[in-house]
């Protein structure tokens, strides 16, 4: 006979938040998800995310291909939209009693979210809530005036040797308690192996924003149909299908229909499927040129924006190098091709150098893999995230 208490006696589910903005996010956001399922599935995760957290088992709040900005300006038309967002996170948070909010990356939006929790639950309009910072804001980049916001989390876990020294350094000096930061290593290691054996195709990763695909194009376009790289063999990997309408806006705009261009094969597949067919990579700066670094295919980077981020950017970062690669290595292992440096001509002459010394570039990267830590680290990440 059942007995009557059974439902009472039912664990009460765990329900965690996840907010992130953009697909780089979203990816970590799913690892992260996958690997607390398997240790409890007596958990409910909320947030907003993409297609790679959806298919872990996020329940999507809203998607993050609305959250499609690229820079400051475009940030900045997006404010309203991202106030209202907040506010609606906020009263599903409340509505849904969740216990957990986890922020992934996206700093320019999640620090303003976080302060409107904090707020409120300072007024006593919301419960308490443990609240982690999963890929904290790079101050090392933006200078150290977040750090002050970021102590007032319960928790931070940074991903690469460099952030949580920058961080130890940066709280020494501050003698300021409250922040301990965390790192249990790269959990990409985790997640893609690395060979030395290169192929013969040149991969292209012209990045996941609408303006990034745009600008990419305009120059590797010229690039692919120049009379010097007639004889190479070029693979677009696109983020997925929808990202072939970016293809067709090009095609309307340039007159250039960039599906029948002979030494081009665009691809849908995963990466780390087609990484054994390429020599090398042409790519939009961000995390996938880390991602690729650690199956040891060595990357030219890429970057263009409008001149008015540009400039706000350079007068505002603080860093040597773009590529996160670069960056842990201290040092430039990748050639950074960026603005007026992102050019036919430039590229020419880079492709040359890499294919002298794409080898060497390879046993670079199998150093800097070293360091990142071994297999395991998001099974420590989950159980940090699980342990209060």
């Amino acid at each position: 006979m059942k007995n009557n208490n059974d439902s009472l006696n039912l664990k009460k589910k765990k329900k965690i938040f996840i907010s992130c903005g953009e697909m780089s996010g979203d990816l970590h956001a799913s690892y992260i998800v996958e690997e607390m399922r398997k240790k409890d599935e007596n958990i409910e995760f909320f947030g907003v995310v993409g297609d790679k957290s959806i298919k872990a088992g996020v329940k999507a709040v809203n998607h993050i291909k609305n959250n499609d900005v690229m820079g400051f300006v475009e940030a900045l038309k997006k404010y309203r939209y991202f106030t209202k967002k907040a506010r609606e996170y906020l009263q599903f948070i409340r509505e849904n009693e969740v216990e957990t909010v986890i922020f992934v990356d996206f700093g320019g939006f999640n620090l303003k979210f976080f302060e409107l929790l904090k707020k409120k639950i300072l007024k006593k309009e919301l419960q308490n809530l443990r609240m982690v910072y999963y890929i904290p804001p790079k101050v090392w980049a933006w200078g150290k005036g977040r750090i002050k916001k970021l102590r007032k989390f319960d928790d931070v876990i940074v991903i690469f040797p460099f952030e949580k020294e920058y961080y130890d350094e940066s709280l020494r000096k501050d003698k300021s308690k409250g922040l301990k930061v965390e790192y249990f290593g790269n959990p990409f290691v985790d997640k893609y192996d690395f060979s030395d054996k290169l192929g013969k195709k040149i991969l292209l990763l012209p990045g996941s924003r609408r303006q990034e695909i745009e600008k990419f194009l305009s120059i590797i376009v010229k690039l692919i149909r120049n009379e010097k790289v007639k004889n190479e063999k070029f693979l677009m990997k696109l983020a997925n299908e929808e990202h072939k309408k970016y293809i067709r806006d090009f095609k309307e705009k340039y007159k250039i229909d960039v599906l029948k261009i002979p030494n081009l094969e665009i691809t849908f597949d995963e990466i780390k499927n087609i990484r054994k067919d390429c020599k090398y990579a042409i790519a939009t700066s961000g995390t996938v040129t880390f991602e690729i670094s650690l199956m040891g295919l060595p990357v030219i980077v890429v970057y263009k924006t409008s001149a008015i981020n540009a400039f706000i950017a350079r007068h505002i970062v603080k860093i040597k190098y773009i590529t996160l690669t670069n960056l842990n290595a201290d040092k430039e292992i990748f050639k950074e091709l960026l603005q007026e440096d992102f050019s036919v001509e430039k590229l020419l002459k880079e492709m040359g150098i890499m294919e002298k010394n794409k080898k060497n570039i390879v046993l670079e990267l199998k150093k800097e893999r070293e360091k990142l830590g071994n297999f395991g680290v998001l099974k420590k990440i989950a159980n940090y995230l699980l342990k209060k």
